[in-house]
């Protein structure tokens, strides 16, 4: 009867022990937050230790106390065993800590001492529950050899039973299945049990490496996308306000009101900027495309750039935002980079296409902003497309299928 209590509790404790750590570490990834990932390992093994501490801890005990109680005849048995039941509890607690380390060995001795004893001296066939305990939490520990230790342990639990046959005139069968089969089953199948136990822990450790690189990735391209952003604001308007700077030179001797006009113009554009880069530290900013393709023309006609619009279909908001950042982009690309006479803009329902009659016979230059709006076109549904051929300069974004997917 006692045996069986001893089976009983130990698959009891490694079936609600690996239930509750799924549910500790399910937990554990939903309140995955602000705090870095060192501070989350704390905190969940903390919380993992309070748990198995206060549902296990109790359990461990009755079920030892109860062995104890029916098992001794006398106070000294009494301690013996005693001593084997708080040398699993010490191991428990110490494995709950991730510190089993320093007891296991000592443990580990007091417990084999313990079961010998009560197979050798007490009659005691629970005399094994100390053993199997630190046996079973401590052999998946070892950084190798882990198999051939459990080999062992299983080894000496039946040995240490078949030595029984040696004190005692009791029938062969009993003493086999009494202090050899069950005590030996019972450490090989829990100490197996265990093996998946420990390898769960590594998933989880890998898991979280893998969220913590996750959310460091989610982190730069926030960085990045907040720079590119940055970079159409203030890119875009100091250009803007340079052209404008140097037509009013040109201009401030002959026609003072052209020139009070491109400066009232340039304060109104800088005050626009700072306003947008309120909005983008605010995450407020949005782009309205009917707004930059009349801003494009007004640019382009102001820096002498012949101009065509075609719009020849609307799109919805989401998109026209992207559109309109591509756009931004491309003019003052060409503004900063061409030598453009005409520039020709078409805006369909897929998408938009600049081309311009400016670029260089060289290899086009590296632009930094359009590499940073393919990712984010890219990352959205849509494609951009950038080629000089023929003189000509094309810069396309389009979206096959409208509104992306991430954006609904």
């Amino acid at each position: 009867m006692t045996a069986l209590v001893v089976v009983c509790a130990a698959f009891f404790l490694h079936c609600l022990g690996a239930g509750l750590m799924s549910d500790g570490v399910g937990s554990w990834s939903a309140r995955a937050g602000a705090p870095t990932m060192s501070e989350r390992t704390e905190r969940t093994r903390g919380r993992l230790r309070r748990l198995n501490l206060v549902m296990f801890l109790p359990l461990l005990a009755v079920v030892g106390a109860l062995l104890v109680a029916t098992d001794a005849e006398t106070w000294w048995q009494a301690v013996v065993l005693g001593v084997g039941v708080v040398a699993a509890l010490v191991t428990f607690v110490q494995w709950a800590a991730r510190d089993i380390a320093r007891v296991a060995l000592p443990c580990l001795i007091v417990t084999a001492a313990v079961w010998a004893l009560g197979v050798l001296v007490m009659d005691s066939a629970t005399a094994f529950y100390g053993i199997l305990i630190v046996g079973s939490l401590a052999v998946p520990q070892l950084p190798r050899h882990r198999g051939r230790a459990a080999l062992a342990l299983t080894v000496y639990v039946a040995a240490v039973g078949a030595a029984r046959l040696l004190v005692t005139q009791e029938d062969v069968s009993g003493v086999l299945i009494g202090y050899v089969i069950v005590p030996a089953g019972v450490t090989a199948v829990l100490t197996g049990l265990m093996f998946p136990n420990q390898r769960f822990y590594g998933l989880v450790a890998e898991l979280e490496e893998a969220r913590e690189r996750e959310a460091e990735m989610a982190v730069i391209r926030e960085r990045m996308r907040f720079a590119s952003d940055l970079h159409d604001i203030q890119g875009h308007t100091l250009h803007v306000v340079k052209l404008k700077i140097a037509l009013a030179q040109k201009l401030v001797h002959s026609d003072a009101e052209r020139v009070e006009q491109e400066l009232r113009e340039v304060h109104a554009l800088v005050s626009d900027t700072i306003t947008q880069t309120k909005e983008l530290a605010y995450a407020q900013r949005r782009l309205n495309l009917s707004a930059e393709l009349e801003n494009a023309k007004n640019l382009f006609e102001a820096a002498g750039i012949r101009v065509r619009v075609d719009r020849e279909a609307e799109v919805d908001a989401y998109t026209g935002e992207l559109l309109g950042q591509v756009l931004r982009e491309t003019t003052t690309n060409i503004l900063r980079h061409a030598q453009a006479e005409q520039v020709r803009i078409t805006l369909s329902e897929s998408g938009i296409a600049i081309v311009n009659d400016g670029a260089r016979e060289a290899p086009p230059p590296e632009l930094r902003g359009l590499a940073t709006l393919r990712e984010r076109v890219m990352s959205n549904g849509g494609e951009l497309t950038v080629e000089q051929k023929d003189g000509r300069f094309l810069t396309a974004a389009a979206f096959p299928h409208g509104r992306s997917d991430t954006a609904l």
